[in-house]
């Protein structure tokens, strides 16, 4: 029988206690909320949701998702039918940061890290003083791949609260405070 010198067994140990302390320390990002308001885990499993649209401003890129319930009241003509979206209906805006394309034969601008994940959520009961949506904002740190609520130093400023895209949204009001329309396919 042959045995293990003990000095390996601690250096067994030691890599063991660090891989499952990483593994426990992993953040968990469904546990993360806005205080006061919304939980990351009012939007579990939009990273599977149908595209809505592709957005770019000067330093982002943006792919807007929604859920089967907006998705279908976007085929319904919601909101360009003066119509509003029905309770249920999720919205999620995932950010990226920038960088050209090194294999593309054409300059094209791709997605580099994350930078942050926004949504909306349609509750009238939940959110009656603004327009029956509640949003909220988590930004992404690659460094220790975190996700952490937004604040009012972060640009949009976002308020710790449900209302915290309120603000912005009421100048599209007119279209049940949704920016992005559903473009022909």
């Amino acid at each position: 029988m042959t045995r293990i010198p003990s000095w390996l067994m601690v250096i067994i140990a030691v890599v063991l206690a660090v891989l499952g302390g990483s593994a426990i320390s992993a953040q968990d990002k469904y546990t993360v909320q806005v205080p006061n308001g919304l939980a990351f885990s009012d939007i579990r499993g939009y990273e599977d949701w149908q595209t809505v649209a592709v957005s770019q401003t000067e330093g982002a890129l943006a792919v807007i998702l929604a859920n089967p319930v907006a998705i279908d009241a976007y085929r319904a003509g919601v909101p360009g039918n003066g119509k509003p979206f029905p309770d249920g209906s999720k919205i999620a805006k995932i950010h990226w940061n920038p960088k050209q394309s090194a294999e593309a034969p054409a300059p094209t601008m791709v997605p580099d890290t994350l930078h942050d994940v926004g949504f909306m959520e349609r509750d009238s009961k939940r959110f009656p003083d603004t327009g029956g949506w509640g949003w909220a904002e988590f930004n992404y740190d690659p460094a220790s791949d975190t996700f952490t609520p937004a604040t009012l130093a972060d640009q949009p400023p976002q308020g710790n609260d449900a209302k915290c895209g309120f603000a912005c949204h009421t100048i599209v009001k007119a279209k049940d405070y949704v920016f992005t329309a559903y473009p022909k396919r």
